[in-house]
């Protein structure tokens, strides 16, 4: 037996997304079924849908921004029950026994993790080969990779909680930003909207660096104490040598090099947006002050509940644009043109209108 799901989903690289119906496994006993209420958009969704990255496999069901109801559960299942507020994000398995996935950091699985779309499905029950995601009206997921929502967020402001919130908290918590600490936010989008939140509620003087003052004055209105502009080269010399760290969410490669100036000794500037080639790396800016440059990825599951458990503790969520299912090629559309404040959020609800 399988599930009869809807949803709308991308047949080939320069296909708009349309009504497409599949299904989804029954639960096993250590299953939880989740009627899907609200489903985030992440640029990740658009390279995806578009083959930008390759490897798409159609057709093609996007979303990793999960926010639902369990609707049903395997009778193993301890963590969750029918009627529970609870989501999904980036990953909907992983091999459960390397060194990673024993740490609970199954983000880095030395074995590679399921996504939840566009992944091999390595558990079946179906006839679809890959796995898909929340642009649809239910989910069929193991409770290992289930999160509980706490009372009180808004549920669909809540949903890209699931991917541009772990995205900027993970590295935030992993440097150990805290009270004191002069923090810089580069970039001020769907994930730097989330650095700016999280920072400041850790404590942290934010800096919006950005080349838009509209932006900063975007930024203030979120918790930011302080705005640096990277076009002024004055402001940029002045603040030289200033940061105990820097959270980097430009989406496309540039230049480091003004920014790692900016850093402290022994300071650490890391990556979260720029999945392709940065531009130019001067290696003399680390060397001669021991700075340091990293990357991050999203977060284990254990993490992403601390993460969900932060925001429930200080009533942090994303901003957003709610629009109907049917209106998710304009959306795209608009996503790429940073036409946003700063993340749109589906109503799965419209979806029994296609």
């Amino acid at each position: 037996m399988t599930i009869n799901v809807l949803s709308y989903a991308s047949h080939s690289a320069t296909d708009s997304l349309k009504p497409f119906k599949f299904e989804r496994r029954d639960p096993r006993p250590n299953d939880v079924v989740i009627d899907i209420l609200f489903c985030g958009i992440c640029h990740s969704d658009i390279h995806s849908a578009r083959s930008e990255w390759g490897e798409a496999n159609y057709p093609l069901v996007p979303g990793h921004e999960i926010v639902g109801r369990v609707c049903a559960t395997g009778d193993k299942v301890v963590k969750h029950k029918v009627g529970d507020m609870v989501g999904v994000g980036c990953l909907v398995d992983s091999c459960h026994h390397c060194q990673s996935c024993n740490e609970g950091l199954e983000q880095y699985c030395d074995n590679g993790f399921t996504a939840t779309y566009n992944s091999e499905d390595k558990i079946g029950g179906t006839p679809e080969l890959f796995t898909m995601g929340g642009y649809s009206d239910k989910i069929t997921v193991d409770e290992r990779f289930v999160l509980h929502i706490p009372e009180g967020l808004d549920p669909a402001a809540t949903a890209p909680l699931l991917c541009a919130g772990i995205t900027t908290y993970s590295p935030l918590k992993h440097w150990g930003v805290s009270v004191g600490h002069k923090v810089g936010i580069i970039g001020l989008g769907g994930l730097g909207h989330m650095g700016v939140k999280f920072a400041h509620a850790m404590g942290a003087f934010v800096v919006m660096i950005t080349t838009s003052p509209e932006k900063g004055m975007d930024a203030k209105k979120l918790g930011a104490d302080e705005v640096l502009l990277s076009t002024d080269g004055v402001a940029m010399e002045a603040a030289r040598n200033s940061f105990d760290f820097l959270l980097n969410t430009i989406p496309v490669g540039h230049n480091v090099d003004p920014y790692i100036a900016l850093l402290k000794r022994d300071a650490t500037m890391v990556i979260v947006g720029a999945v392709e080639s940065l531009t130019q790396v001067n290696g003399a800016q680390f060397i001669f002050r021991r700075r340091h440059m990293a990357g991050s990825l999203i977060g284990g599951l254990p993490e992403t509940q601390e993460m969900l458990d932060f925001c429930g503790k200080h009533n942090i969520v994303c901003d957003i644009e709610e629009i109907k299912i049917q209106d998710v090629n304009e959306a795209y559309d608009r996503t790429v043109k940073s036409d946003v404040k700063y993340r749109f959020v589906i109503d799965m609800g419209s979806l029994k209108d296609s």
